[in-house]
């Protein structure tokens, strides 16, 4: 089995290189050959020279891939799936907010053949995590209890950037978000295949906003719009 691995990066030149490391320095039983796809999204603090170098280092682990202005997460996501040749596709971002040693856990559920998706909630299990905002939990479990009920899922965590998908099932999709829309987006999507979806409890290293974090509560309302959007107006998942 292969596994393409996704890493949208904007403005991360203090941690790519690193977790571009840790990340191809994983090894799962079950998987014979990875591949990591960075794109960078238009970074302007020199994130795209840095990630330029790690590909001429790596030519045969690692595509780059680069937009010329910041498109956001989704789009980003867009080309890497383009890119992606593996039987399994993980989203990664370019940070430690998530932990690469975690990979085994996520894509057990798949290779055992129990799952065609597998989300890594933050809220489930016993895996530790950071404490930070108290009000970005509450949105968090507020948009996913929202989009539980159209979808009829019990996710505890539709947020989260840990998602792991059998390529086939990301062949029946068309993704249309461009920022952090893509999570009910894909959400609803998956539903409506009423494909196998399991989760697996994950590490948190949550950041700050002085630490870089870019998420805010505009995609948190987008992230409301999208709800509706997909569960609602959007019927099929090719469209």
């Amino acid at each position: 089995m292969k596994l393409s691995i996704l890493m949208p990066v904007y403005n991360e030149k203090e941690w790519v290189g690193e977790i571009v490391r840790k990340v191809l320095q994983q090894e799962v039983e079950g998987i014979s050959e990875k591949e990591l796809i960075i794109v960078d999204d238009g970074s302007t603090d020199g994130t795209a020279a840095i990630i330029q170098s790690l590909g001429e280092m790596f030519p045969q682990e690692i595509i780059v891939a680069c937009h010329e202005e910041n498109k956001g997460k989704g789009a980003a996501i867009r080309t890497a799936i383009n890119k992606a040749t593996g039987d399994i596709i993980l989203v990664q971002d370019a940070d430690f907010e998530y932990d690469p040693a975690e990979y085994g856990r996520l894509l057990n559920p798949i290779l055992k053949n129990r799952a065609d998706v597998v989300f890594g909630t933050r809220f489930g299990g016993s895996s530790e995590h950071r404490v930070l905002y108290f009000w970005h939990m509450m949105g968090n479990k507020f948009l996913t209890f929202l989009s539980n009920m159209f979808t009829n899922l019990n996710l505890t965590d539709m947020e989260t950037c840990y998602k792991v998908f059998r390529k086939e099932i990301l062949d029946q999709i068309t993704l249309r978000e461009n920022r952090f829309g893509l999570e009910p987006e894909i959400t609803a999507k998956v539903a409506k295949l009423q494909c196998r979806i399991y989760e697996v409890g994950v590490s948190y290293y949550g950041r700050t906003y002085v630490q870089g974090k870019k998420i805010n509560w505009k995609d948190g309302v987008w992230a409301l719009v999208c709800i509706f959007k997909y569960n609602v107006f959007c019927f099929q998942v090719k469209k």
